[in-house]
């Protein structure tokens, strides 16, 4: 089991809706390794498609709850898959979705961790750097150190979890910076106040 002072909630995203996902794999396998020491709630990414013009307070109600979600937690993970060389449509709708309204999005400072997973020995990494420019023009706080990058994802999922001991645990050291950051950010938030 994987240590973890306090009991963070985390939202997770997963990037592909296809019902055994491999991104859904990851954050299952993460949330079995870190209970009960912390929680991944995961989103429902069927978002309708962004449009400005019911954003604002008349937003769709799942957009609403969607973005109360992040603001509650104490950091995201994504976990995407690489479609064409990018980052899926719905991660991305979804992010357009939290990243209102504009200056008062609940992803700005919120510490975020990207995974990125493929079948393809390259693990996503083009989807990774699309993610993370996207949640730079956010404001996000993107976690830092080595990125976490899973290839040749289908030998590494089990019964729907990820079960690679080696993929595990570099995915909880990432993890682990993740609720160091979210700690770092409420500690500066209480001194602020």
């Amino acid at each position: 089991m994987h240590k973890i002072v306090g009991k963070p909630r985390l939202v997770g995203m997963a990037g592909s809706l296809r019902r055994s996902s491999y991104s859904s794999a990851v954050l299952s396998g993460l949330r079995e390794n870190l209970l009960p020491a912390a929680q991944i709630e995961t989103c429902d990414l069927r978002l309708p498609l962004y449009n400005e013009d019911e954003d604002g307070p008349a937003a769709p109600e799942e957009v609403r709850t969607f973005r109360e979600a992040i603001w509650a937690s104490d950091g995201v993970v994504i976990v995407t898959p690489e479609y064409n060389h990018g980052i899926p449509g719905v991660l991305k709708n979804a992010l357009d979705w939290a990243s209102r309204p504009f200056g008062e999005s609940a992803l700005i400072d919120k510490p975020v961790l990207v995974i990125s997973v493929s079948p393809a020995f390259t693990g996503g990494v083009r989807a990774q750097a699309q993610v993370n420019e996207t949640l730079l023009a956010i404001g996000a706080g993107i976690v830092t150190g080595p990125q976490v990058v899973i290839g040749s994802i289908t030998g590494k999922i089990q019964d729907g979890l990820l079960v690679d001991g080696e993929s595990l645990r570099f995915a909880l050291g990432a993890l682990d910076r993740l609720i160091a950051m979210s700690r770092n950010d409420r500690t500066s938030q209480r001194l602020l106040a």
